[in-house]
């Protein structure tokens, strides 16, 4: 019965996946596009950009017709690059509009009305969020009124004055009462990350859209409340369901959030400010476009590793918030984590780094399955059917290492990131036809070799902060450390780390390193074991401290 049930949910996506297919393919390619400054706060630009991204999830709801682009210091940096994508393979002719006033002139007919949040209670823009979703209605705040009402839009609700003096608890409990019955089960909008003075809801746009449920509930025990209403959230979302958005900061940490969505079998996606999705679901592939990796070895080759250093790069946190656009990519063999589901809500994008990926850019699966989830706490039934998604997309994105992170008894880039010897098992079972695995995030110590597939864990971790030098002082340590060749050094490159300031570090490095691509890297790993086999041990912490 749960299989039929997750079967049925996953069809329903598929289904209205196809039908934003079919209708990207037959409306009009004319399209608007607004510039967003980077003032996101509460008493600065923050209501106009709630008004209009709750606008466009409106104007989004039957064709792309409304599109965002970001200045470049955004955290998601492709957003020009993208909107000059669809200009030139799928023909959009986009007209700029430069005002608030302008969009509801061109948009106004998609909105039944306004729903004004109280700029007093940061929590109210949720629940707004939450109505202009149900209702067809803008967010504004109160002097937003004026310009919502010029353009023949009547009032819907108000909530200023209704939360007053209210714990998040019992914001959000009286908005389960009110709105949740009517929300989508497929998916919940967690519209984490920065809160007070400044807020950044990018993707607010994907949540009205879709009708999802808005919040910010924490996922820590000290606020047992909260905690709570997110389980009764979690608990009553279809199976395979997606928690769009993320964590909110001050409240509770990713590692919490990230175990407590993974024990209901559910998957993490996106930022609170990846933006545009209401736009580019409606996009499918170009006609005849096929995924196709940049190879370096076939999966049956077999290499015989040398008595040396072997070095690989792999850049995870998403292509997207990456520096795909930044210079000196292509100089060095990297792997880039892609988040697998946006062949299903965000196909352009994926085609795009493909269609721009050069010889040294190899792609990979990740985080963890068709989601970002912890796996050492993914129940043991749900597991196989996610899994079996995640082998179909790897497939259809021409992918064959699959990237794993389980954080849950870690704290940020510290700690344990280990997996068990039963979750090592069951990737082992579940991906008969790849590589190898890649494990961590931080250094981890999980190590194996079954067959010519191996699973190795980062040793080290590049934070952008730290010195080049540091960090090749650091890499020649660890050689040093690790006397036995060969010795496979795998390296976790964080975020905006720019590939120019690597090919630095590597020219300090001893003349017995060599860089090489992550495939290559693997089939090396396989040949030779020099590493020892690995797995959480039964006496490491297995849950976060505090979960």
């Amino acid at each position: 019965m749960k299989r039929l049930l997750f079967l049925l949910a996953w069809a329903s996506g598929m289904m209205a996946g196809l039908r934003a297919e079919n209708i990207s393919a037959t409306a009009s390619r004319t399209a608007w596009v607004m510039h967003f400054d980077g003032d996101w706060r509460v008493v600065g630009g923050l209501p106009e950009k709630a008004l209009l991204i709750s606008l466009q999830g409106l104007a989004n709801r039957t064709a792309p017709r409304l599109y965002i682009v970001h200045p470049k210091e955004y955290q998601w940096e492709i957003t020009e690059p993208l909107r000059e994508f669809y200009e030139r393979k799928h023909g959009v002719v986009f007209t700029e509009l430069r005002t608030a006033d302008e969009a509801l002139a061109q948009f106004k007919s998609a909105a039944r009305g306004y729903v004004i949040w109280d700029k007093a209670v940061a929590s109210s823009l949720n629940v707004a969020f939450t109505i202009a979703g149900l209702e067809d209605a803008l967010v504004v705040t109160e002097d937003l009124v004026p310009l919502a009402e010029r353009h023949g839009l009547k009032r819907i609700d108000d909530l200023r004055g209704r939360y007053a003096g209210q714990s998040d608890a019992q914001i959000y409990q009286d908005a389960i009462n009110r709105y949740w019955a009517r929300c989508t089960r497929d998916a919940v909008m967690l519209m984490g990350g920065q809160r007070g003075a400044v807020m950044v809801p990018g993707m607010a746009d994907w949540g009205v859209r879709q009708k999802m449920f808005f919040h910010d509930l924490a996922a820590n025990p000290a606020i047992p409340a909260e905690l709570a209403l997110e389980r009764k959230l979690l608990s009553e979302l279809n199976p395979g369901a997606t928690v769009f958005g993320w964590h909110p900061y001050g409240k509770d940490t990713e590692e919490q959030h990230t175990t407590l969505l993974s024990t209901y079998g559910l998957k993490m996606e996106g930022l609170h400010n990846l933006p545009n999705l209401s736009f580019n679901c409606q996009f499918s592939f170009t006609p005849g476009f096929r995924f196709t990796n940049h190879s370096h070895v076939a999966p049956d080759a077999k290499l015989e590793a040398k008595e040396k250093v072997y070095l690989s790069f792999v850049q995870s946190d998403s292509i997207g918030i990456g520096v795909w656009t930044k210079p000196g990519r292509g100089q060095l063999p990297f792997a880039w984590q892609v988040t697998m589901n946006w062949t299903r809500f965000s196909p352009a994008a994926l085609e795009y780094f493909h269609e721009s990926a050069t010889p040294n850019d190899y792609f990979i699966g990740g985080l963890s399955g068709p989601g970002y989830m912890y796996p050492n706490h993914i129940p043991a039934d749900k597991f196989p059917l996610l899994m079996k998604e995640a082998n179909e997309l790897m497939a259809q994105l021409d992918e064959h290492v699959l990237e794993i992170m389980d954080n849950s008894a870690a704290d940020g880039n510290l700690g344990n990131a280990d997996l068990t010897k039963e979750t090592v098992d069951r990737y082992y079972a579940a991906f008969p036809n790849v590589i190898g695995f890649v494990n961590g995030y931080g250094p981890a110590r999980t190590r194996d070799l079954r067959g010519s597939r191996p699973m190795i864990s980062y040793d080290y971790y590049i934070d952008p902060r730290r010195p080049r030098e540091e960090v090749a002082a650091d890499l020649e340590e660890l050689i040093a450390l690790n006397p036995k060749r060969p010795y496979f050094l795998l390296v976790h490159v964080r975020e905006s780390n720019d590939v120019n300031s690597l090919i630095a570090v590597v020219k300090q490095l001893p003349g017995s390193t060599e860089v090489v691509p992550l495939d290559e890297f693997l089939k090396l790993a396989a040949s030779k074991k020099t590493y020892t086999t690995r797995y959480q041990d039964p006496e490491d912490p297995k849950h976060f401290k505090g979960f």
